[in-house]
């Protein structure tokens, strides 16, 4: 990788002139400049303080040095290393302390590393080789075989799907042509767009959020996201509720 070029380029998606990230970074434009140009050659700190002020992702952080020359510095750990155990115990306390809602845990391409019992609700009728650890979810959202015939507002979701997914660039053009040209429903769509799904349960009426680990130094740590479904409606809370006293007593979904 070309440093100076590598460098620009970040600096230009993020809309910063020179003078921006100089300042950022504790340095002059002039210097930013030769650094740009090739003409200067910056330290292991100088690369870590531009990087740390473009806040770019530790991955990205680690790409840069090695651009420069120098070794990574954040280490990306196995999710199995005894050093993320705590992070291990974390997970899993949020999922179950999350039920009877669904949640999940994905790394930086949407693969799956573990859900509570209550996303079975959500993957009910998919096809076998798109659920599971491992799988990728937003394919599991958007392929034929896996939600979407179940979603009602198939075109507002996927789009809310895609547009999470530039940095993957093969994941969203093979998704692209899972989804029908569809237009979006008229009208308001209120504060946030829900997933509308059918079950077995009847429809369900999820809002998400995403929650990071805010102050990771390990890339592998930096790149998990918990999501959570959480009920946009009392008919949805109910029906969610049902279906985890329905998995408690063992029973087949929809049983009543």
């Amino acid at each position: 990788m070309d440093f100076p070029r590598a460098l620009r380029d970040r600096r230009t998606r993020r809309h910063l002139s020179q003078l921006d990230l100089a300042l950022r970074a504790g340095t002059t434009q002039r210097h930013l400049s030769f650094i740009e140009s090739g003409r200067s050659v910056p330290g292991r700190n100088m690369v870590v303080r531009l990087a740390e002020s473009l806040e770019l992702p530790l991955r990205e952080r680690n790409e840069l040095l090695m651009a420069a020359g120098y070794a990574p510095a954040y280490p990306e750990s196995s999710l199995d290393d005894p050093v993320l155990a705590p992070v291990r115990t974390a997970i899993d306390h949020i999922l179950r302390g999350h039920l009877p809602y669904p949640a999940l845990v994905v790394d930086q391409r949407g693969d799956l590393i573990a859900a509570n019992t209550a996303f079975d609700v959500i993957t009910e009728g998919a096809a076998p080789e798109l659920v599971g650890p491992g799988t990728n979810v937003y394919r599991l959202a958007l392929h034929p075989d896996g939600l979407a015939p179940r979603i009602d507002n198939l075109a507002e979701w996927a789009r809310h799907i895609l547009a999470r997914l530039d940095h993957l660039v093969e994941l969203r053009a093979e998704l692209t042509t899972y989804v029908p040209e569809l237009e979006p429903s008229a009208g308001l769509l209120g504060f946030a767009v829900p997933l509308r799904l059918r079950s077995s349960y009847g429809e369900l009426r999820l809002m998400t959020t995403v929650t990071t680990f805010a102050t990771a130094v390990d890339v592998t740590l930096a790149e998990l996201k918990l999501e959570a479904f959480l009920p946009a409606d009392p008919a949805t809370a109910d029906a969610l509720a049902a279906a985890a006293g329905a998995a408690a007593a063992g029973q087949a979904p929809g049983h009543m």
